[in-house]
């Protein structure tokens, strides 16, 4: 058995929509991408430090699997966030996507969450979720979670797709590691009760 971490940057509101860059992801008529750009130095060596040195597995929704296969296969190979996202095994819950050139990569087609309640029976490394916004909905919807691994930065953006919904079930968790940047962000880590 294994646990199902998400890793998510999060505006002060709540926005988790489009942190890297202004064309990211404009669904919605989202106009505030890239609110997170000048903040990624300092925050990426601490996601890298605290939720992305161990081994682990990915699971992708269609949009984020291509926005991360479109840049990090052709990443610096000195730089080792793009060689432990490289190793990867990646998992895509897609039914549209039908071939990967990301290596390590492959489908989760038919029911999601029964695929990926099957993956997290398995021995293996520790399951993460990067972004992903809609399936992040869905798992917190049949309460797969275990971790939230949340970077939460100084910045306000007002409307976009918000990691918590109207209609996110209530939930407690308990903090398991709390740490700020220099630079006003904030890491929160969470398990599940």
């Amino acid at each position: 058995m294994r646990d199902l971490a998400i890793l998510t940057f999060l505006t002060l509101d709540g926005v988790m929509q489009g942190p890297s860059s202004p064309d990211e992801d404009r669904s919605g008529g989202f106009t505030s991408g890239g609110w997170a750009a000048d903040y990624w130095e300092e925050v990426m060596a601490q996601v890298y430090a605290e939720a992305m040195g161990e081994p682990y597995d990915i699971i992708f929704g269609r949009k984020t699997y291509e926005l991360f296969a479109g840049h990090w296969p052709e990443e610096n190979r000195d730089n080792p966030v793009s060689n432990r996202l490289n190793a990867a095994k990646k998992y895509v819950v897609t039914s549209t996507l039908t071939e990967f050139t990301w290596q390590n990569s492959t489908a989760l087609t038919g029911d999601a969450m029964e695929k990926i309640t099957d993956l997290k029976r398995q021995d293996g490394p520790l399951l993460q979720i990067h972004g992903s916004g809609r399936l992040i909905q869905s798992l917190l919807a049949h309460g797969l979670i275990d971790e939230f691994r949340l970077w939460t930065f100084p910045v306000i953006v007002g409307s976009g797709r918000r990691l918590f919904g109207p209609d996110t079930a209530p939930t407690t968790l308990t903090l398991k590691k709390s740490a700020p940047c220099k630079n006003g962000a904030v890491m929160n880590i969470y398990r599940r009760d």
